[in-house]
């Protein structure tokens, strides 16, 4: 009876998903009135009068009516905006999801017991696989501890999509496919996919009831890399997932029709619970510099990550890794989450395995030996040539800015993401001479299926800031006193964001009830200020903070000539990665991410 008295009052993981909140509808006037703000540093005073009569009209008239709308969705739905967003965010989005969408970064074990050293790839593997597969059985058990912000319960919900989920390439809307279940839902996969030179293999990691051990994993590694050694390279088919959305699932429905056997291969990959990828790379990474392994994480050999997948583990051959995620089922926090815990176990055990040697008699892994053909091998040699030219495109630059980090923020009592965000938008007013629309992501946890809301980090009162700060007349003291201005004008928009009182969702969501009404597109949605100032995914500066620990990541800018910047933030620095997109891409992202 103790026993059973301790586990009814130990928390579990998705034990309040039922009593979260739901998603709240903002108040239309106080919506527009935030819009109308937002877009005041990108107008000058004629264009702002022509956007404040549109944004009046659109509030007495058919605003009005999309509202009301919008509020009996919400009656009916404890999330009103949840599908809409994944599917208009992610699943509609035709563009290469796995260069544009996803997400990914290196991992910060360089930092202490795994630093850079050829001949570690697979043993160190075995160990992180093996962390990561009890991070999988907490979250079965339900003993992942709540996230709470004080006493205050936030949403679990997108830790279920972490593991066991792959999208599915449609040719006008891709699908979301999870095969996840806690102990008490039943069966959960429990096999992974690892992908070595062009070629795809899988195993089970649980042996008579039993996670594998990190000898036994290791043994299972080094038969795929011994194989592929001694073998010719496989065809690739993953890079077919790195291919324009459409063109992927077409080239996945011929892939099927060739044989029936290969749906049965393709589903083994997507309901695998990650996927390993050994990559014969060996980027230079170090403390201070990340720049190269981010960037191979990011736009490294797409022939051995499966684009769509939500886990790829990526390792190197020096015992570097990094991470590569499809972004449709969860937000960076999930991944942020994992890659702390597998940090921590690494580092609490000195980046050793202390347990047994012994290895059970074990199944040798299964490789998936594709049916291909002359236009399949064709169609993987196109996917891999627009992935390439599309990746050298890009920028990435991570530095560690060691000069001082949080502690000496706090002490001057200012917020340090906001000082990052200004620091920011007075980077880019130097470098362009003009004000930079910006997205901060904000999340909504404290809602039931909450995800994210967009905090528009250039304000009035930060261009105020930055122009005092090129103005050499400008004393000291009226800089102060306009950066604290600035200051407390973002810390409020984040707090207001965070508690379902942000206004570009729910301007999305007025248009899209709108488009369902099948009414003409509101005056508001095609002034060009809308734009101009970010709506529409159009940001300049695509922003966000990783958190406060070791954890980095990054993904691409929402629009060609744009910035990405990712940032963790610790006592002693701040690590910034930048992302830099030179060129129009043959296709537009017209969302946000």
């Amino acid at each position: 009876m103790e026993n059973q008295l301790a586990k009814s009052t130990e928390e579990r993981t998705f034990q309040y998903q039922d009593s979260l909140p739901s998603l709240p509808v903002p108040s239309l006037e106080e919506s527009l009135k935030k819009y109308l703000e937002s877009v005041k540093p990108f107008a000058n005073e004629e264009e702002y009068k022509k956007t404040e009569a549109i944004v009046q009209k659109f509030q007495n008239g058919i605003g009005e009516k999309l509202q009301q709308k919008l509020l009996e969705r919400a009656k009916e739905k404890r999330n009103w905006l949840e599908d809409w967003w994944l599917n208009v965010a992610y699943l509609d989005v035709r563009i290469p999801s796995q260069l544009h969408v996803n997400f990914g970064g290196p991992a910060s074990h360089i930092e202490h017991y795994w630093p850079p050293k050829e001949g570690t790839q697979l043993e160190r593997g075995s160990i992180s696989l093996w962390h990561i597969l009890n991070y999988w059985q907490l979250l079965r058990k339900e003993k992942l501890p709540v996230h709470k912000v004080g006493n205050t319960p936030l949403d679990m919900n997108q830790f279920r999509m972490l593991f066991a989920t792959c999208k599915v390439p449609g040719i006008t809307r891709d699908s979301l496919i999870n095969y996840f279940r806690t102990e008490s839902e039943g069966h959960c996969p429990s096999h992974i996919a690892v992908m070595c030179r062009g070629r795809v293999f899988v195993f089970d990691v649980m042996h008579e009831g039993c996670l594998m051990t990190p000898p036994e994993i290791l043994r299972q590694l080094t038969y795929i890399q011994q194989k592929c050694r001694r073998e010719p390279d496989g065809p690739g088919v993953a890079a077919l997932t790195s291919e324009e959305r459409t063109r992927w699932a077409k080239a996945r429905e011929y892939l099927i029709s060739l044989n029936p056997e290969n749906l049965t291969m393709l589903e083994k990959i997507q309901s695998s619970l990650l996927v390993f990828c050994l990559d014969d790379g060996s980027p230079r990474v170090t403390p201070e510099d990340y720049s190269q392994v981010a960037t191979k994480v990011l736009t490294g050999d797409p022939t051995v990550r499966w684009g769509d997948k939500s886990y790829n583990l990526i390792s190197f051959s020096n015992g570097v890794f990094g991470c590569n995620c499809d972004h449709a089922p969860y937000d960076a926090m999930v991944i942020v989450s994992i890659s702390y815990y597998v940090d921590q176990k690494i580092f609490e055990s000195e980046g050793r395995w202390t347990g047994s040697d012994e290895v059970r008699d074990i199944p040798l892994p299964e490789e998936l030996v594709f049916t291909v053909d002359e236009k399949v091998l064709n169609d993987i040699n196109q996917a891999k040539a627009q992935y390439f030219k599309q990746a050298s495109d890009l920028q990435l630059l991570v530095y560690a800015f060691t000069s001082f980090g949080k502690k000496l923020t706090k002490k001057k009592k200012l917020h340090p993401d906001t000082f990052v965000q200004l620091a920011l938008q007075l980077a880019y007013y130097r470098l362009h001479g003009r004000p930079g629309c910006c997205y901060e992501t904000a999340m909504t946890r404290y809602f039931y299926h909450g995800r994210t809301e967009t905090v528009r980090s250039c304000t009035v009162e930060a261009v105020r800031w930055c122009q005092s700060m090129q103005d050499p007349s400008t004393s000291l003291f009226e800089q102060q006193h306009r950066m604290l201005e600035a200051f407390a004008k973002h810390n409020k928009m984040m707090k207001d964001c965070s508690t379902g009182k942000g206004f570009d969702r729910h301007l999305l969501g007025l248009s899209l009830i709108a488009k369902e009404e099948c009414l003409p597109v509101p005056e508001l949605f095609t002034d060009p200020l809308f734009s101009r100032s970010g709506g529409g995914g159009n940001f300049v500066l695509s922003t966000s903070l990783i958190g406060y620990l070791r954890v980095q990541g990054v993904v691409v800018p929402m629009v060609h000539n744009g910035y990405g910047f990712f940032y963790h933030i610790r006592d002693d620095r701040y690590t910034i990665t930048r992302v830099h997109q030179f060129c129009v891409p043959a296709w537009t992202l017209t969302i946000e991410k």
